[in-house]
């Protein structure tokens, strides 16, 4: 195990994908959560877009930051 795969590093959350993670895509299903309630999926530069879209699609996205390890977001 590489200090990259380490079970404290953040990872991607696109399927498959092991790249540590850069983005944080925030979200909230509004027909099963309350409005104040943030999601968040994790993404590299490579999926941070395709995450991104795939939920605007559907209406659930708020906003994608920066990802900051260390904080309670993920």
């Amino acid at each position: 195990m590489t200090s990259e795969d380490s079970p404290t590093t953040a990872i991607c959350s696109a399927k498959g994908c092991r790249t540590p993670a850069v983005w944080s895509v925030v979200w909230n299903n509004p027909k099963l959560h309350p409005p104040d309630r943030r999601k968040t999926w994790l993404a590299c530069d490579d999926h941070r877009q395709h995450l991104a879209d795939f939920l605007d699609v559907r209406g659930f996205l708020i906003e994608v930051e920066p990802f900051q390890p260390g904080t309670s977001q993920w």
